[in-house]
């Protein structure tokens, strides 16, 4: 059997899968590449911290769908403030966390003063501190700041059909203008989640990400 064949007996069993179910299932791509996309730096708030930020019954409300299902551009957005650097503007996403934390690239944290660690989303341990200012007032953030560790969203259809399994650490080579292999890139494995790679601003510079590129796991 050929790896054309292969690829249409994938395809049909999880559009069939997805007819089932009515979950959207994304279509294995022809050229076996993953979608890459950028994550800009963000906020994710409890929701006590959004109260404290924006207000007695404030919420987040969504404004645009991201790539990985359920989760929002909310309509919320915050300033982070130390004692060497000021970064307004910076989006909330939502839904609400169990706790709150800020993603930044190592660009953003050199110019707030911060020595933030390369953690997976989530992983809280060494995270720096950063004031985080809302409408309505403010929270010492005490440990919530990391740079994310690029990772790839997967189902466990994707990760039968790339070979990888959840938590294991691949190398990705991204073809585009400046083509750049990224080694210890997290395979994150879910139903909940869309197939696709995430890279912060400082990565997407430097491999010249845009919507050409094309992300190959290297076996």
């Amino acid at each position: 059997m050929t790896e054309k064949e292969i690829q249409q007996i994938i395809s049909s069993v999880l559009e069939r899968y997805a007819g089932a179910t009515g979950k959207s299932v994304p279509a294995a791509s022809s050229d076996g590449s993953v979608f890459a996309e950028a994550s800009a730096r963000h906020v994710h708030l409890t929701q006590a911290d959004v109260v404290r930020l924006f207000g007695e019954g404030a919420a987040l409300n969504p404004v645009r769908d991201l790539s990985q299902p359920g989760q929002f551009l909310s309509d919320k957005r915050v300033r982070l403030v130390t004692r060497k650097g000021t970064i307004d503007n910076v989006a909330v996403l939502g839904p609400v966390r169990p706790e709150t934390q800020v993603e930044l690239s190592m660009t953003d944290c050199r110019s707030l003063g911060l020595k933030a660690p390369v953690n997976m989303s989530g992983d809280l341990n060494g995270a720096a501190d950063v004031c985080i200012y809302g409408d309505s007032g403010f929270i010492e953030a005490k440990r919530s700041v990391i740079i994310a560790k690029a990772h790839i969203h997967m189902t466990s259809s994707d990760a039968t059909r790339f070979g990888v399994s959840d938590g294991q650490h691949v190398k990705v080579r991204v073809q585009s203008a400046r083509p750049v292999t990224f080694d210890d890139v997290v395979i994150r494995v879910s139903e909940k989640f869309s197939l696709a790679m995430h890279i912060d601003f400082d990565e997407a510079n430097a491999c010249l990400l845009d919507k050409t590129a094309k992300a190959y796991i290297v076996k």
